[in-house]
């Protein structure tokens, strides 16, 4: 019996423990089923988000990993000299990007510290790249010209898992010629500021984009800038290229600009000026064509082609010389004795003098109590000898029989106290003096002992030399003034209509005749002659100390010595080239006919080589006809009366 009841309890237990192991069973079962369920609608609400609802979302998210948007960047155009020879071209070169879709922050301190960046300059760069609002798709440039260790970094460490931002792009960088060559007349290159793109002459470009600063390069910057293109590729999850997609945008360069410039003659120029500070512009005043233009000392554009160091910027900001100043165009100084044809001319043509007015030089001359030296003893002197000897006693009674208003008409009728019009930035003005200057900006009424100064070309009178250069010129054709300019194309500046001046020939050809002189006749510039060629010139010697400091026992220095000029053309008749030269502290004018005698066998030599080389062109018509457009007239000398 108490088998049977074990036997019985224990198949009572063994069904309990069935049933509870098939209720334990049931539930697992359950669970798993609604586990299943609960994805199932997880996957499905996903997919109707992502297939359904917001698919443009999502794809749009998908292309930004898969595809890659790289700028190409345009070259600028060539800069060429008359004859099509480069001056200005572009080389390859590799600059590193980062891209800003993938940036993030915490990478720039290790990639700053791998590229030996400035940390700061780094993060305040990229800030302020976001803060300007530019286009995501375009990349932070942060380095040019990258060194093959710099590349190796970059390739190195460019992958998805490093750094995915940095973007190594193939660009064309400007460059330039060596020692400073020509390079105040083409500039140079630079990123744009945040200053510039506030204004309306650069208000297409972008943060980062590279425009003209200065010269021809800023002059025409639209010309010389092409539309950047844009490659889209394909890369796989580590950011490699898989394959280059069909709609890509080419880069159309930049088109090239030639120039009015002769590189033979910018080479003599250049030398000529060699470890001397002042500038050479030599024109061909029948068109205006600037054929050369120097200015020293100079700097080296190459420099600013990528983004300059900011001690080579302090260099050249805090040296004395003022590398950056385009002498040619900016520097106003005292004419000297290269003013006297202008007073020669104005004199004839006002009646202050005729051909029988002769002065005695006994070395100086007495006006209103004060004596104003002479540089030699001349004896007598007429309008021809007085050119010739550079005679300040003829030239000061000269002044002392004009009225101050006759001397501002013609020098402004040479283009005097105005721009020329040169197709560069930041051209002077120069000063003639009048008596409205003088009340404008002294508010004081003019003397008449002051013409005595401004007779000789001192006291307030200033020019540039480009300014000399085609006020010469306009002179020596007949009295014709054409806008200087160093475009061949002339569709693409705007040239004023050729001033024609109301000048008497015979009193031109009287001021000729002493300029020719002063070269040939034993005159003060018989250091510009050149045998077979009729060169005629002035000197000029301008002082920066008046005689009575010295004589007070002023001490000079040499940058307080006197400035030389010399202004030649040639030939006498029918000229083709005019060259201005000033040589800073050069003291003589006499020392700056070299510098113009110089240029002016290198034009000639070469017109001679030419010919020989073709004979048919001495068949050719003459190089000047008078000018069918119209020209402005100069009218007679109106005064100021104050």
């Amino acid at each position: 019996m108490k088998l049977r009841a074990d036997r019985e309890h224990q198949q009572i237990a063994d069904s309990q423990l069935l049933r509870d192991d098939s209720k334990f069973a049931s539930g697992k079962i359950a669970f798993f089923q609604y586990l299943m369920v609960g994805i199932f609608l997880f996957l499905i609400t996903g997919f109707w988000d992502l297939q359904v609802r917001n698919p443009e979302v999502y794809q749009e998210r998908a292309m930004r990993n898969s595809i890659k948007s790289i700028p190409v960047l345009a070259p600028r155009g060539k800069i060429l000299d008359r004859d099509g020879r480069v001056i200005v071209d572009n080389h390859s070169s590799f600059s590193l990007f980062l891209s800003r879709e993938n940036l993030k922050m915490e990478h720039l301190k290790p990639i700053a510290e791998g590229l030996n960046l400035d940390y700061d300059s780094l993060v305040a760069r990229v800030r302020r790249f976001q803060s300007r609002g530019a286009p995501t798709y375009q990349p932070i440039p942060i380095k040019e010209e990258l060194t093959p260790a710099e590349l190796s970094f970059v390739e190195s460490h460019k992958d998805a898992d490093t750094f995915p931002e940095l973007e190594v792009i193939h660009v064309q960088h400007r460059l330039y010629p060596r020692s400073g060559f020509a390079a105040h007349v083409v500039g140079y290159v630079g990123e744009v500021s945040e200053a510039e793109l506030d204004t309306p002459e650069f208000a297409r470009f972008h943060q980062g984009d590279v425009i003209g600063k200065e010269g021809l390069e800023r002059e025409y910057n639209d010309i010389l800038t092409g539309t950047d293109g844009q490659r889209r590729v394909e890369v796989d999850s580590f950011g490699n290229e898989r394959r280059v997609l069909s709609d890509d945008k080419e880069a159309i360069p930049g088109k090239p600009l030639q120039t009015t410039l002769d590189l033979d003659l910018q080479a003599v120029a250049e030398l000529a000026m060699e470890n001397r500070r002042g500038a050479v512009v030599a024109l061909d005043p029948r068109t205006g064509e600037v054929l050369a233009m120097v200015s020293r000392p100079a700097f080296d554009p190459n420099l600013f082609a990528g983004r300059i160091r900011s001690k080579d910027w302090k260099e050249l900001v805090d040296n004395p010389d003022h590398p950056l100043m385009n002498r040619a165009i900016q520097a106003q100084q005292a004419p000297g004795s290269t003013f006297k044809p202008i007073m020669a001319l104005a004199a004839l043509e006002t009646g202050a003098i005729d051909d029988n007015f002769h002065v005695n030089c006994p070395g100086g001359a007495t006006f209103y109590g004060r004596f104003f030296k002479c540089h030699a003893k001349h004896g007598g002197v007429d309008l021809h000898r007085g050119i010739v000897q550079s005679c300040d006693t003829f030239f000061y009674n000269v002044g002392n029989r004009m009225d101050i208003d006759d001397i501002a008409h013609y020098a402004e009728m040479v283009g005097y106290g105005h721009k020329t019009g040169v197709d560069l930035p930041h051209e002077a003005e120069g000063v003639v003096p009048s008596r409205r200057w003088k009340i404008r900006n002294f508010r004081e009424k003019w003397y008449p002992g002051e013409n005595i100064s401004v007779s000789v070309g001192q006291g307030a009178t200033t020019v540039t030399p480009i300014q000399m250069a085609a006020a010469i010129g306009g002179i020596a054709i007949g009295g014709m003034w054409f806008q200087p300019h160093l475009t061949k194309d002339t569709d693409t500046v705007h040239l004023m209509p050729a001033r024609r001046g109301e000048v008497n020939l015979e009193n031109i050809q009287k001021v000729i005749s002493g300029m020719y002189g002063v070269v040939n006749e034993g005159g003060t510039g018989g250091r510009a002659r050149i045998p077979g060629i009729d060169v005629c010139g002035k000197t000029g010697s301008a002082q920066l100390v008046s005689n009575d400091a010295i004589k007070a026992g002023f001490k000079l220095t040499d940058n307080m010595k006197d400035n030389a000029w010399f202004v030649g053309f040639a030939p006498r008749q029918a000229p083709e080239i005019v060259v201005a030269a000033l040589f800073e502290n050069g003291v003589h004018g006499q020392f700056a006919a070299p510098i113009v005698r110089d240029v002016l066998k290198a034009y000639f030599d070469k017109k001679a080589r030419l010919s020989q080389a073709a004979p048919q062109i001495a068949s050719l018509p003459p190089l000047f006809h008078p000018p069918a457009a119209p020209t402005t007239a100069v009218s007679a000398p109106v005064r100021d009366n104050p």
